[in-house]
């Protein structure tokens, strides 16, 4: 970049990236690690939320399968947890600074709106409720991270979308997972039954994730190469995916 023709917001409009703290304007700090806030807190809340499944698994392959989830979240938060502490943050505190564990009844309502200290996206606040509700949660949880990486991966501080392009396999691998649970739980006709009524608690929940429609925040975190794609177009290309995935083992979603 030459810094005499062009400022760093015009170079990141036009694709340039960052890599390295030093080089980021207080406004791009600000924003970077509000984004990588959320990634890590989400991470830790469903590592932490998910942990208390792995002895409601059926069997040893599920067990495991649940256990390699857990891990690898929280190891993922890690990671970036690890480019944020390159801008100060405290990481020894971290992962010990909010109750992650901490859930809201099940019938709470609270849209895409982020509830008390930490950033984790409000999907995360509701709690699961056994083995065939945490299976669909992570169906349909499972793709949206998948989708949403996909456009991090392209995030304009370069650190940081390399560390999510390690992340983006192990991901998918757990969406992958969670359809290989559920073909199993919807071979009888009550785990059919208990996996639809799953899918209609957390699929608007889960469509939430992705932000608000049309949003204005977009736009500018867009100039400044920290997002790429909007939000709607993220949920209808997750819409499709999780209807082509449920479809064939004989559930619906409910859109709107």
């Amino acid at each position: 970049m030459n810094n005499d023709t062009m400022s760093i917001e015009d170079y990141l409009a036009q694709g340039g990236v960052l890599t390295a703290p030093g080089n980021a304007p207080a406004r791009y700090r600000a924003e970077l690690l509000r984004l990588m806030a959320s990634f890590v807190d989400s991470e830790l809340a469903g590592s932490a939320g998910f942990a208390d499944t792995i002895n409601d698994a059926p069997g040893i392959k599920e067990r495991i399968a649940a256990a390699r989830i857990v891990l690898e979240k929280a190891d993922h938060a890690g990671r970036v947890l690890s480019v944020m502490a390159s801008f100060g943050a405290d990481a020894g505190r971290y992962a010990v600074h909010h109750p992650w564990a901490a859930r809201l009844p099940r019938e709470a309502d609270i849209g895409a709106v982020r509830q008390g200290a930490d950033r984790r996206l409000a999907v995360f606040h509701y709690p699961l409720r056994g083995w065939v509700d945490a299976v669909t949660m992570n169906v349909l949880m499972g793709r949206a991270v998948v989708i949403q990486l996909k456009e991090l991966e392209r995030v304009s501080y370069q650190p940081l979308a390399e560390v999510f392009r390690t992340i983006t396999p192990r991901e998918t691998r757990h969406a992958e997972l969670g359809l290989e649970g559920l073909k199993r739980i919807v071979e009888t006709a009550q785990g059919r039954e208990q996996a639809q009524a799953a899918a209609d608690y957390w699929h608007p929940r889960v469509a939430a994730s992705f932000g608000v429609v049309g949003s204005a925040r977009h736009d500018m975190l867009a100039r400044l190469g920290l997002r790429h794609v909007p939000n709607e177009a993220l949920l209808a290309e997750w819409r499709a995916a999780i209807a082509a995935e449920l479809a064939p083992l004989g559930l619906t979603v409910k859109e709107g």
